[in-house]
Formats: structure tokens, sequence, C-alpha cells
């Protein structure tokens, strides 16, 4: 199979988008996140201090870009990347987007996806479910709508 640089084209580019979004949320005046990071948009916190703010139209820039660098960063480490049934993989992107691609990289479920084992990586996807230290159960239910997409590309 032929490997791209993006399978964020299309409908999956505007799938992850909405799916990411809705989680993140838009918040166009910075504030700190649950454990103190500086937060703007859709949860970018490169750059941000509080006080910044943002109109949608920049945030919705912001989110484009960081799901396209979050995958870049992702699929580095990820063999081969183009095999990954596509509502696994974005629920993957989704999942790097929120952990960052250094964690993700470390990560069971990235190896699990490079040994072929799309359920096995689905649910050790959902063990990311803790901030500062602690449970948050809307880390848990983000954790639960992206098993669920991936399990849908696990099953395809």
């Amino acid at each position: 199979m032929k490997t791209t640089k993006t399978r964020l084209v299309g409908a999956s580019a505007v799938l992850l988008v909405s799916f990411v979004g809705a989680w993140e949320g838009l918040r166009t005046s910075a504030y700190e996140d649950l454990v103190g990071v500086p937060t703007i948009c859709y949860g970018e916190t490169k750059g941000v201090t509080v006080g910044d703010t943002a109109t949608k139209a920049e945030c919705d820039a912001m989110l484009n870009a960081s799901l396209k660098e979050h995958e870049a960063g992702m699929r580095k480490c990820l063999t081969p990347p183009d095999q990954i049934p596509i509502k696994t993989y974005l629920a993957m992107v989704s999942l790097s987007y929120n952990i960052g691609t250094g964690a993700f990289c470390k990560s069971t479920a990235r190896r699990r996806l490079n040994s072929g084992d799309w359920v096995g990586a689905c649910k050790a996807a959902t063990w990311f479910n803790r901030a500062g230290g602690r449970k948050v159960q809307g880390l848990v239910n983000r954790r639960q709508a992206e098993y669920r997409m991936c399990m849908q590309g696990a099953r395809e």
C-alpha cells in the first residue's frame, strides 16, 4: 500500500475537526486548564498566555493546523500508517492531539497499532483518562467516544 503524507482530507478531515472540536470546546479567551496550562480555542496550548484572545475563524484555523501537525508526528512512529482503518486512525489522531505525540508514540496503543492489533489499540487508548494524576470524567467520556469510533474502524 502506498504511504501518503496525510489522511486528513475531505470527509475524514471534516469528521475529525467536528469530533475534536466538540470534545475540546471553543473558548476564545485564554484560560488555565485543569492542570494550570494556559489554553485557548479548541485546547490549543502552544504559545498561549492567559489574557490572549482569538476569533472563531482563528481558532478553526489553529485546530486544522494543529490536527495536521499531530497527525504528522503520529505518523512518524506508525509503520505503516496507511494500513490502519480510517476510523481507527482518526480516533488515534484525536488521542494524539489530546495527549501529545510524544506520549502517543510511547504508548501501548501505538505498539498495538504497529502490530496490527486494532482492537487492542482501541482498548489501550482508553487508558489516557487522567489529568494531574487524577481520573477526569470528561476524559473518560472522550476516550469512550474515541473507542467507539476506533472500533468502527477495527470492525471494517
